[in-house]
């Protein structure tokens, strides 16, 4: 009988952590203040070596998890709020995306990197970024975005095994989502995508949060005689291109919904790659549902309107299903 327990994201995400660390030595935990928060009760288990607070001092303490996995260690970086990506640029887009590459395969880079993405929470501009597509550019990282419990444990798990750099974005929205988790370790492959929502009048590609709101537009969809197929990317690179353009030539109809902005997006990667692949299926011109290109305001009440929602799913799919 599979045992299943129930979680939130946080705690599905730090059970495939410790899991990890408790079955290969070469696993630990390490970032700003890890000791005193998330990880406290696990402390007296593994010690201050396997999880290592660090200064405030992102290009530093990223170099160093970066030089460990290079010596053959699998370090978890916590690196708090995902626009502090930037402040570690170097690190991460010069270092650990292309050391494999750069030494012919000699060397390896299996670090994981956790950010979270803490939009639609008046954090502001500093903090408020959803920088997946631009790490997406980064040839040599791995990208993940889960969009549940389940999705946080199994990914995660899969990162660790990994031989090289995953940045992963936790979207805060999703903090408080319970659900049951396997408490046995199991696996999603990063780079597979899921169908969450079989359905025939239209496919509807989303991650993240995104995922749970074209859940519940789908159904209002139902109720309204259009049935949406509901796809999570899970995983921004590589992109499960094959199961988009499967479910697109299925339903020939197409709608992306990503909360990060559409210049340059993980939404503009689908419609072109749809566009150049996939045309002939189409029934309708492609729709990305995007936030707009600018700054997130620090006013919850402006910055509500910038990120996709289920009502203005719906209103986007009847539009595309004419």
């Amino acid at each position: 009988m599979r045992r299943v327990t129930l979680l939130t994201y946080p705690e599905a995400a730090k059970q495939a952590i410790l899991d990890e660390m408790r079955s290969d030595p070469r696993v630990f935990v390490m970032g700003e203040d890890v000791q005193a928060a998330q990880y406290a009760d696990a402390l007296p288990e593994f010690g201050s070596e396997r999880i290592r607070s660090t200064p405030i001092c992102e290009t530093g303490f990223f170099g160093a998890g970066i030089g460990a996995a290079l010596t053959g260690m699998r370090p978890v970086i916590e690196g708090g709020f995902s626009t502090f990506l930037y402040s570690a640029m170097d690190q991460i887009a010069n270092q650990a995306a292309k050391s494999r590459y750069m030494f012919g395969g000699q060397a390896s880079v299996p670090v994981v990197v956790r950010l979270y993405v803490a939009y639609a929470s008046a954090s502001a501009a500093h903090h408020s970024d959803r920088p997946w597509g631009l790490f997406a550019q980064v040839p040599g990282l791995k990208i993940i975005v889960p969009s549940s419990p389940y999705e946080a444990k199994g990914l995660l798990i899969s990162a660790m095994h990994d031989g090289n750099p995953v940045l992963c974005f936790d979207d805060s929205t999703l903090f408080d989502l319970r659900e049951e988790v396997p408490a046995d370790e199991y696996s999603i492959p990063i780079g597979a995508a899921s169908i969450k929502r079989s359905g025939s009048d239209l496919t509807i590609v989303a991650l993240a949060a995104a995922v749970r709101h074209s859940l519940d537009a789908a159904k209002t969809l139902e109720d309204q005689g259009i049935s949406a197929e509901v796809v999570d990317l899970r995983s921004v690179v590589p992109l499960d291109r094959a199961l988009v353009r499967d479910s697109v030539t299925k339903t020939g109809r197409l709608l992306v919904v990503d909360p990060a902005p559409g210049m340059c997006s993980v939404a503009s990667e689908v419609a072109a790659y749809v566009a150049e692949d996939v045309f002939s299926s189409l029934k309708a011109p492609i729709i990305r549902l995007v936030a707009p290109n600018v700054p997130v305001p620090f006013s919850p009440a402006l910055e509500r309107l910038m990120y996709p929602t289920a009502e203005n799913i719906v209103a986007a799919a009847k539009k595309l299903c004419g």
